[in-house]
């Protein structure tokens, strides 16, 4: 018994498909090359903002264990 209840018209189609070969089509395109921009802008803005911090560092304060004698 494959009796399916399709709450949309189109999922009927949807089981005509091979799935070996479905492919993510314009939308997963779409999706891809908006997360890729969206890091390249954020690459780019901490870049930005790693270029503004002015850092010296401290030398280390001197032990005060004695060195080993030879």
């Amino acid at each position: 018994m494959t009796d399916y209840h399709a709450p949309h018209p189109l999922v009927p189609l949807a089981q005509d498909l091979d799935p070996n070969k479905v492919t993510p089509g314009l939308l997963g395109f779409v999706v891809f090359a908006v997360i890729a921009v969206g890091l390249w802008a954020l690459m780019k803005n901490m870049n930005k903002q790693m270029k503004k911090i002015d850092f010296e560092e401290q030398p280390a304060p001197e032990s005060k264990v004695p060195a080993p004698r030879d």
